[in-house]
């Protein structure tokens, strides 16, 4: 019997292209997530919260019938149900929402630390970071479990895919975090991606779903126009 089937190694490139997609706002806010920390801590950081989105994603499939079994309703209001999955989603929104919007406005209006603030807040930060990744990361774990689930029912499969997709992403995350860092105007970018990321968490958690696919379409015409900006001013100051 051949171990590695044309079936099998589509379902795998598939897959794992899917995982890296939803795991993009994942990635984007373990970016945001560590921005406050000093620098030599933020690689540790990264790596935390990618491993433990791995973990947890593994630990998921390994008991898929309790994880599925949190889609079921614990309660109605008039024919809509409601389950531990749509609290999840809801408290994850308002979370994504209150987040990235006090970081909008403290970016925009806010005040800057000094180096001796820093210095006292640099372990409330890890610790701060910590708790909020792995949040993140369990209520984004759902919707990547449930869809790999959806394609195909080969589990070693699956584990393969979240694997290579955690390791590309774990490659990526330090680019990312530097640009982020660098270009300020690409951080509000990605803040204000969270922010709607935060919408559509609480709208599925309601029962009033948003395609992403309107909000990923926005997110890379922002981007583009803001990267064409970049380039535009730095040939400016260049003149």
């Amino acid at each position: 019997m051949d171990i590695l089937t044309y079936d099998i190694f589509f379902s795998l490139i598939t897959l794992t292209f899917l995982e890296i997609i939803l795991g993009i706002d994942n990635l984007i806010f373990i970016a945001l997530a560590v921005a406050k920390l000093p620098a030599k801590d933020r690689r540790a950081a990264r790596a935390f919260g990618l491993s433990l989105a791995l973990i947890i994603r593994i630990l998921m499939l390994l008991t898929l019938s309790w994880v599925m079994s949190l889609t079921d309703p614990l309660f109605y209001l008039g024919e809509v149900g409601f389950s531990f999955k749509n609290f999840l989603l809801i408290l994850g929104g308002l979370f994504l929402i209150v987040k990235s919007g006090f970081e909008i406005v403290n970016d925009v209006f806010g005040f800057h630390e000094s180096k001796e603030e820093k210095k006292i807040n640099a372990a409330k930060n890890m610790i701060a970071a910590i708790l909020q990744i792995t949040l993140i990361d369990f209520i984004f774990s759902f919707d990547s479990i449930i869809t790999a689930v959806g394609m195909t029912n080969n589990i070693p499969v699956i584990v393969t895919a979240i694997v290579i997709s955690m390791i590309l992403m774990l490659a990526a995350s330090e680019k990312i975090s530097y640009f982020l860092h660098t270009y300020p105007s690409l951080k509000i970018v990605a803040l204000a991606f969270i922010f709607m990321i935060g919408v559509i968490l609480l709208a599925d958690g309601i029962h009033m779903p948003i395609s992403k696919a309107y909000l990923y379409f926005a997110i890379f015409f922002t981007i583009t126009v803001e990267s064409l900006n970049i380039v535009a001013r730095k040939r400016h100051s260049k003149n």
